[in-house]
């Protein structure tokens, strides 16, 4: 964007990554949501494409805002006019230097992850996000112990409804015929609202994309497909390596069967897990897929940035960190404009998409001296991605994000088909989640949008019979 925007300027791109990540097949789906596949490119195709890009690869050392200067790892120094800090998040591992703790943040990582599955039995998988929803979903012919400090799956992006309807898919074998189920309506305790955890990696790699198990063949030894077993409520105490572990003379635990008696376990695991509930397995390998935190440590020596409560980088509504000159966009920032009822922060990829290009509009506007306007997509929270082979679309508050106790909830589930929630405040609708082929995505953008008020529908707002688009168009 820069590039264009400026074709006589130089534009230096500096990272430590080989590869660029490029966006391809973008579709804008609504007025708010997008679609695309994230690709890594050399960087040469974005130097070839833009004659005043450079990039330059190397790591960034250290800042020095006062005198408008990067140094590189390679020991060179730029100057810069203008800045912007893009560089992401790094993994939190749940303990560091073990080298049986496999973080998956990067493809990197997801090729050494997919190296070690070929010859595994068994695997426990730490975290609750989209990475880890999506892992345990797609390995297949390895045992699979998923440790969540939640009481449901994909905690990030469901309430335990959803998770209910969409943990059918994991323990099915054969297709279920679609059962319709009743709609109901009903109030909830307000939830926490959590960062979206993205798995791991012990190294810094570049950020995978929404497909990145695409054409990875993630299969164990075993022949069966399919076989999970959750644990709730807990969190990794400690891990022990084989010797520490026969030295202890600790007992640990067989996978689960459908019988509720837990044989201890006879074979010998490279590495073995305690839970908080008391539980211990032994397995070839653990996933840390528990979160990420702003990858801030390169730039905060010696300069006086303002931080946010998660670690990143404040940025004001036109992408401005504290220090003159230097902007912040995707992972690394933290928004601190008063934002929308209906849009908050994720550390997501269709995020980082967005700030990047906004920030890139900002330092334009700021260099040619002109204003601009906030970017509509911060208007509303909208992403769209796949779990379980099922699209999903959240919209807004999805999951009551901030409310409190002050909504309420109405629901559609079409068992093995479809589930539809939407989250209402005063009659209005502020959030939404669709999984499944429901093709209400646009009339409930529009819907949250324009806020209209919905009372006189009552439940024929979610009534199947009811083709509530020909009221809303």
């Amino acid at each position: 964007k820069l590039a264009m925007e400026f074709p006589s300027e130089d534009v230096l791109l500096i990272t430590a990554s080989p590869v660029i990540k490029a966006i391809t097949n973008f579709k804008q789906v609504s007025k708010t949501l997008e679609e695309f596949d994230v690709e890594e490119q050399p960087s040469s195709v974005l130097e070839k494409r833009y004659p005043n890009i450079k990039v330059i690869q190397s790591a960034v050392k250290r800042l020095k805002s006062d005198e408008h200067k990067v140094f590189t790892e390679d020991g060179k120094e730029y100057m810069y006019e203008k800045l912007c800090l893009c560089a992401g998040a790094k993994p939190k591992l749940i303990f560091e230097g073990n080298p049986y703790i496999l973080g998956i943040r990067d493809t990197d990582s997801a090729q050494a992850f997919q190296k070690n599955l070929a010859q595994s039995e068994r695997i426990v998988v730490v975290g609750n996000g989209g990475i880890a929803l999506e892992l345990v979903y797609e390995v297949q012919g390895c045992e699979v112990i998923w440790a969540i400090k939640d009481k449901a799956i994909g905690n990030t992006f469901f309430d335990a409804g959803a998770a209910e309807f969409l943990i059918q898919k994991l323990t099915a074998e054969k297709r279920e015929t679609p059962i319709e189920c009743k709609r109901t309506k009903y109030t909830t305790e307000g939830s926490e609202e959590k960062e979206r955890p993205i798995a791991a990696s012990d190294k810094l790699g570049s950020a995978l994309g929404p497909d990145w198990h695409e054409g990875l063949h993630l299969k164990g030894t075993k022949e069966f497909s399919h076989k999970v077993h959750i644990e709730i409520l807990c969190e990794v105490k400690k891990i022990y390596l084989q010797q520490e572990f026969i030295q202890l003379q600790r007992t640990s635990l067989t996978f689960p069967k459908e019988e509720k008696n837990v044989e201890p376990d006879e074979v010998l695991w490279p590495v073995y897990v305690e839970l908080t509930n008391g539980k211990i397995y032994g397995c070839n390998f653990i996933v840390s897929a528990t979160g990420v935190v702003p990858n801030v440590k390169p730039f905060l020596g010696g300069n006086n940035f303002a931080v946010g409560e998660d670690g990143g980088l404040k940025v004001d509504k036109h992408m401005h960190t504290s220090l003159p000159d230097i902007y912040a966009a995707g992972d690394i920032c933290t928004a601190s404009w008063e934002p929308s009822p209906v849009w908050h922060q994720m550390r997501l990829w269709t995020q980082a998409r967005q700030m990047g290009w906004y920030a890139a509009k900002c330092m334009a506007a700021d260099t040619l001296g002109e204003s601009i306007d906030m970017d509509f997509c911060f208007e509303l929270f909208a992403h769209v991605t796949k779990f379980f082979n099922y699209k999903v679309v959240v919209l807004g508050k999805y999951n009551a994000q901030g409310l409190g106790l002050d909504h309420e909830l109405m629901l559609r589930c079409t068992k093995g088909q479809e589930y539809v929630k939407v989250v209402m405040q005063n009659g209005r609708m502020v959030g939404a989640v669709l999984i499944g082929e429901t093709d209400l995505e646009e009339t409930f953008e529009n819907l949250i949008l324009n806020q209209m008020d919905l009372s006189a529908y009552g439940e024929d707002l979610l009534n199947p019979d009811v083709d509530i688009e020909d009221y809303f168009d």
